[in-house]
């Protein structure tokens, strides 16, 4: 297992060790052990899963404390561009965002630490996507950031005539007007 840091404190890139030959691959896409031995102590408790099509933009969702959630994220076929904003206060990158794309293709997972709003485009005809929670989800406690009208810049990599949004992410608040109550504590 590679782990690579980001700027972002706490936020990583994971790409599994893939054994492949003509037959296919394997790899494992979770392992506690390897977590536990590079200091990722997650208890996972909840496994979701999503399936969508072209132009659907998911989030920018996340959930208040005391019941945030930290998330594993992977994509199982097709390929997102998966973002985040830092959410918090006092954080080196405090209202900034980050953006990588997750494929079938290239295996890797994003370990998105609490106090990060969350959100993934699909970018592909279809595309399944997964993530580990370590909190069961609330919704008296989600909330969200609109994923276009705000100052990000993130490149969602669709042309915006294709974006498709539920309902609750067409109406969600800019980052100036959702409520956050998140703070960075170093180390």
């Amino acid at each position: 297992m590679k782990i690579t840091t980001t700027k972002f404190p706490d936020l990583l890139i994971i790409e599994p060790k893939v054994i492949e030959d003509a037959r296919g691959f394997f790899f494992e896409s979770y392992n506690r052990q390897l977590h536990q031995q590079h200091g990722l102590a997650y208890n996972w408790v909840q496994d979701n899963r999503a399936s969508s099509q072209y132009g659907v933009i998911r989030g920018l969702h996340f959930q208040l404390n005391p019941v945030a959630q930290a998330k594993l994220v992977s994509v199982s076929l097709g390929a997102v561009i998966d973002a985040v904003v830092d959410l918090r206060k006092g954080s080196p990158t405090y209202r900034q965002s980050f953006s990588i794309e997750l494929s079938a293709a290239n295996k890797k997972q994003l370990l998105v630490p609490r106090g990060f709003a969350h959100g993934y485009s699909v970018i592909t005809k279809v595309a399944e996507f997964q993530y580990k929670c370590d909190n069961y989800y609330s919704k008296a406690d989600e909330r969200g950031i609109h994923p276009i009208e705000n100052d990000f810049n993130i490149d969602w990599k669709i042309n915006p005539v294709n974006i498709q949004l539920s309902e609750k992410d067409a109406n969600a608040p800019d980052f100036d007007n959702c409520e956050h109550n998140f703070e960075y504590a170093e180390g």
